[in-house]
């Protein structure tokens, strides 16, 4: 009799809860990858004095491929030269070799009719370095002397518990990557890899004008894409102002860092850096914006919308109502000349056409998805009462020649494109290259 009472009861829950499960499993949605996608990278460039980057000539088709400078050339999003650039990318799985494509483009944009996409041949191989030579793996480097120092927040005087303290003497590779850990994304926007088609590009290359505007409508044509890849781009997608990044004060007094109020952006974020070099004892000195420990390395790039989100609750970014910050009083008193930069986060769209059945039953198969991403970046000059239409750039070290600050920016912007900190010597020394 015991045995068959709890068969009546446990038999009816094992078939309710297989039932239950089946009816999960039932509403999970077939899901299948788009035909095409498509990615549009916008980025909004300004630095104090510099209105935009004049054309260098060959110079500047040597270095367009690495950083933008003088033209046009996929990857500029990335770098930090002025202007207003565009990073497009178009794949088809009809084409997996990539496909020559046309996208139309709105008379606001003032770069024609259209842009012609072509497909990236080949991934530039990695060099490899010489046997023998400096930084190569048989060179053994000198340990370094000095320390880097993080501090963090708006904020005129230090706060309590900073800053953090990494000594190159008593620390190696592990510790310095421990030390500089903070947030970031995995990158999903537009890329130049093989199989993708993309503008600008070694045969298309025109600069976008500075007046240009992205609003209206984009079709993109091509062999192997949907003749549906169409959509519109409105204001919150636009190029955005820049920044107008500026401040005044700093050394030994705190500095209070200024940029122009955007309508379009999300949040905000800074970060500072720079260093001194005393009897053979480097210091470097790192400064952010964030309520929270916390270099910013990553976050000097395009974030999704759940990210920007996530870290305004986090007190990582500041809000979109903010447009001033303090730097505390004395912690770049030693340095030569502070570079600070600042990113204004845009809206992210997401678009796929068909949209998704709401029919969990119904299986999802978009013929295209597309990504638009927008931001707007600006460097300066710690200390520096910015007039960007003045052309000119303060001095803070007396004596100094008046080329020196433009000298100064132009060193430290290969590092800040590559995306790795610019550490200098000392940390040449530590890591052999």
């Amino acid at each position: 009799m015991a045995l068959r009472f709890h068969a009546r009861r446990v038999v009816p829950w094992v078939c309710a809860s297989w039932l239950a499960a089946s009816n999960a499993l039932a509403q999970v949605q077939v899901v299948k990858p788009p035909v095409a996608q498509y990615w549009m990278d916008v980025a909004t460039i300004s630095m104090a004095g510099m209105d935009d980057m004049p054309d260098m000539g060959a110079l500047g088709g040597m270095l367009g491929g690495m950083t933008g400078m003088g033209q046009s050339a996929f990857g500029a999003t990335r770098g930090m030269m002025p202007g207003r650039w565009l990073d497009i990318a178009v794949r088809t799985q009809l084409k997996p070799a990539g496909t020559q494509a046309q996208q139309n483009i709105p008379p606001a944009q003032n770069m024609g009719d259209s842009l012609t996409l072509l497909p990236v041949k080949s991934e530039p191989k990695p060099q490899k370095r010489p046997t023998g030579q400096p930084g190569s793996v048989d060179e053994v480097p000198p340990q370094p002397k000095g320390r880097i120092l993080l501090y963090w927040g708006c904020s005129e005087t230090v706060r309590p518990g900073q800053p953090r303290v990494l000594d190159f003497a008593k620390s190696g590779p592990q510790e310095y990557g421990k030390f500089m850990m903070g947030r970031a994304v995995r990158d999903n926007g537009a890329k130049a890899v093989p199989g993708h088609s993309i503008w600008p590009n070694e045969t298309h290359r025109q600069k976008v004008p500075p007046d240009a505007s992205l609003q209206g409508q984009h079709a993109v044509l091509g062999e192997g894409l949907p003749a549906s890849l169409q959509f519109a781009i409105g204001q919150a997608q636009d190029f955005m102002p820049k920044m107008g990044l500026s401040s005044s004060g700093g050394g030994a007094a705190a500095a209070q860092v200024r940029w122009q109020a955007i309508p379009t952006a999300q949040a905000y974020f800074l970060n500072a850096m720079s260093g001194s070099d005393q009897d053979n004892q480097m210091e470097l000195v790192i400064w952010s914006s964030s309520d929270v420990p916390e270099p910013g390395w990553g976050l000097m790039d395009y974030a999704s919308n759940a990210n920007v989100d996530k870290w305004l609750k986090e007190k990582v970014l500041l809000p979109a109502t903010q447009s001033q910050c303090a730097v505390p009083a004395g912690i770049f008193a030693k340095s030569e000349g502070v570079m600070i930069r600042g990113i204004a986060y845009g809206r992210e769209l997401n678009l796929a056409h068909p949209p998704r059945p709401e029919d969990k039953r119904i299986a999802w198969e978009p013929e295209w998805a597309a990504k638009i991403r927008v931001k707007s970046m600006a460097m300066a000059m710690l200390g520096e009462a910015s007039d960007e239409a003045s052309g000119r750039q303060d001095s803070s070290s007396a004596g100094s020649e008046e080329k020196e600050p433009s000298e100064q920016k132009q060193e430290s912007l290969i590092p800040k494109i590559q995306g790795v900190p610019d550490l200098g010597k000392a940390l040449k020394g530590l890591f052999g290259n």
